[in-house]
């Protein structure tokens, strides 16, 4: 059975992205570009949405840093907007509920990850299909720039067997196993 991985990336702030601002902030430094090249998979299914399909072939097509071994990955957009073909190679169009259509891909073998997506990323959460919740924090506050909020419609989550990482000297990594909440856990030391 194949693993799900929530994989996106956040403002401080909790955007996405934001008006103006280069791909990634301007901010994906030699090791954190070296860890997205290392972590191309070739096996895995790369999972999106409209806007982020939309938003990773704008920014492909300009030239942005850590982009180039997407093209040989297999990837999904779940959308009712875009029509075939994409431009993008080695993608495919899924019109249908996405939920119902990843929970049928992890019947398979090949890992699945999301890039960015935050409406997909909420609807995987609830449906309680994810394994892996990663997100790699940018040190920047684009509040009155930023768009595409991360959290909003998201569950309450915990993450546990949490490992981070710092790239660059700058950007964390946060990864760890999402548990869904329905209350805020009691006051109290860690477990």
């Amino acid at each position: 059975m194949a693993n799900l991985t929530i994989d996106y990336i956040t403002s401080l702030d909790g955007y996405g992205g934001a008006t103006d601002w280069p791909g990634f902030w301007g901010m994906a430094g030699p090791e954190y570009l070296d860890f997205l090249a290392a972590d191309d998979d070739p096996d895995r299914t790369l999972l999106m949405g409209a806007n982020t399909y939309r938003l990773f072939t704008q920014m492909r097509e300009s030239g942005a840093p850590g982009l180039d071994g997407l093209d040989a990955q297999h990837k999904i957009v779940f959308s009712k907007s875009l029509q075939e073909p994409l431009a993008w190679p080695n993608t495919q169009l899924i019109d249908g509920d996405a939920a119902t259509a990843v929970a049928e891909l992890k019947a398979g073998d090949s890992p699945l990850f999301t890039i960015g997506s935050p409406i997909l990323c909420a609807a995987l959460l609830n449906a309680g299909l994810v394994d892996r919740y990663r997100v790699v924090v940018f040190p920047v506050a684009t509040g009155r720039s930023g768009h595409a909020r991360i959290y909003d419609g998201w569950p309450d989550v915990i993450l546990d067997d949490v490992t981070t990482r710092t790239f660059d000297g700058r950007l964390q990594l946060f990864e760890g196993t999402p548990r869904i909440v329905d209350t805020p856990p009691p006051p109290g030391p860690v477990e």
